[in-house]
């Protein structure tokens, strides 16, 4: 089990910290920390803050992804998806939203707009070579498998 740390940024003692909403949940849900509504037009982005800042062990990401509930409704999703926190960041989380739907949509202070999910990141090794192992699929890109 590993331990994330976070604290609330002065002024968002209202915000909760990131829960999950079932036992089962993968993800940590986000509350927005707007001081006041924000409208995300169509076709709009925007970088929303959480009020919260966090240390995690060098072990893990976290990874900001889009809560299905909104992109299916609304067209609310996350542009960088996943986006990746760094174990070494100590800023404020924020999460950019964009939306493709087809009207406005309004974001108020405390309303669930994404989920963190968190991953162990492996160590690993860069090795330059001169040759690599064959495959049977070799260098068949974009629709090689199949269509």
């Amino acid at each position: 089990m590993y331990q994330v740390l976070f604290k609330r940024l002065e002024g968002n003692e209202d915000i909760k910290l990131p829960s999950k909403m079932s036992e089962w949940a993968a993800g940590f849900d986000l509350q927005a920390a707007v001081s006041e509504p924000v409208v995300l037009g169509p076709g709009e982005r925007k970088l929303i803050p959480t009020g919260l800042s966090m240390a995690m062990p060098a072990e893990l990401e976290a990874q900001i992804r889009p809560r299905s509930g909104l992109a299916f409704k609304h067209g609310i999703t996350c542009l960088n998806s996943p986006g990746t926190i760094d174990a070494d960041y100590r800023g404020e989380v924020k999460v950019l939203l964009i939306n493709h739907g087809q009207e406005a949509f309004t974001i108020t202070r405390g309303e669930r707009i994404a989920q963190m999910v968190f991953q162990v990141v492996p160590v690993v090794t860069i090795v330059e070579t001169d040759e690599l192992p064959e495959t049977v699929r070799g260098a068949g890109g974009f629709g090689h498998t199949g269509v």
